[in-house]
């Protein structure tokens, strides 16, 4: 059965809970959260307390470690990405003590799904930052995604194309509302999960210098990938939109919006055209590695990767030419966290 996804997010961003009269409150204070998402690239963490009008952040962390880095061709996580992975654990394991958190769900998404030695992995981290994580296989992974982006699907449209471009899977799926029932919380239906992300595009085809060629061969093989999820699924799209959440789109948005520093408030939610998301990326197309490097919304961390990020993109535009794009700063943490909530019984406004 589909999922009922507002149920769990509400119709705006982060809302639709409220505190219960619940063994989790405390002298009337609500309990903290916190859910941590390391994936092939990133180690998130996000804090929050439930509050009226959904929930309220109080902490966060991000840190590109780039776990999967040199997975494709050795099927192993490396000493050097599990030492930086312990190391943003132990940052994140010491917010969540100081933050007093009711409760934590941390898992790991492609990088360890991949992984011939994730079993020891998982024990170092547990060991030495005390953070027990959970390998999600690809379905849980999609879940969690729509119910974090959820919120941002436009009410006055039936449904939208939901995508999250990871470091090591990307994540496409079609999100609707029920037939005939225009005010009815969307369900989650049809989806797939590449085995292609910016780790992996860029490790194959390369990152730092990429030409037009290289670019339209990433696309080309993303595009191979997604074809028969697009043929079977691409129809009854009217008024529909793109809905996407990764670094490649809060970074497109970025160049789009012209922004001197990244401001999350001014990303998360954005509309793009078409032409505006052709601009973005010929824009960065025309950069060099080293002004790539030097833009304040990509940073020298993702530089060899944004590219591949957008043809990953690019494919995913050609694939369900939808005339918007909204884009979502929220994902994963959000979902967790409103999961978590939920079954604490933290429950949705009325």
């Amino acid at each position: 059965m589909p999922e009922d996804l507002q149920s769990r997010v509400g119709n705006k961003p982060h809302a639709g809970l409220l505190t219960p009269q619940s063994s989790a409150v405390v002298h009337g204070v609500a309990p903290a959260y916190a859910a941590i998402d390391l994936g092939t690239n990133n180690c998130r963490l996000l804090i929050a307390r439930p509050s009226a009008d959904g929930f309220r952040v109080i902490d966060s962390f991000s840190r590109i470690i780039r776990l999967g880095e040199g997975i494709l061709t050795t099927s192993r996580i490396s000493d050097a990405a599990l030492e930086r992975a312990v190391a943003a654990l132990k940052i994140c394991r010491d917010k969540i003590d100081a933050r007093n958190v009711h409760r934590l769900r941390a898992i790991a998404t492609e990088a360890c799904r991949a992984a011939d030695n994730s079993d020891e992995f998982l024990a170092r981290i547990e060991r030495d930052a005390r953070i027990s994580l959970e390998i999600v296989d690809r379905e849980t992974e999609s879940t969690l995604a729509a119910m974090g982006c959820a919120p941002l699907l436009d009410e006055h449209a039936p449904g939208a194309i939901l995508f999250d471009i990871g470091g090591g899977s990307t994540e496409v799926m079609k999100i609707a509302r029920p037939q005939g029932q225009p005010h009815a919380p969307p369900v989650k239906g049809p989806w797939i999960s590449l085995p292609l992300g910016v780790v992996t595009l860029a490790e194959r085809f390369g990152g730092v210098d990429v030409t037009p060629q290289s670019y339209a061969a990433m696309i080309e093989d993303v595009a191979g990938h997604l074809a028969p999820f697009a043929a079977a699924h691409g129809d009854h799209l009217e008024n529909m939109h793109l809905l996407g959440t990764s670094g490649t789109v809060t970074t497109v948005a970025g160049v789009f919006l012209g922004l001197e520093r990244y401001d999350r408030r001014r990303i998360d939610g954005v509309w793009m055209s078409e032409d505006d998301i052709t601009h973005a990326i010929e824009q960065l197309m025309a950069m060099s590695y080293r002004q790539r490097s030097e833009n304040v919304c990509i940073g020298t961390d993702r530089a060899d990767l944004v590219l591949a990020g957008c043809a990953i993109l690019d494919a995913i535009r050609r694939a369900f030419p939808l005339p918007r794009l909204r884009v979502a700063d929220r994902g994963l943490r959000e979902g967790m966290l409103v999961q978590m909530m939920h079954q604490d019984g933290f429950t949705q406004a009325s």
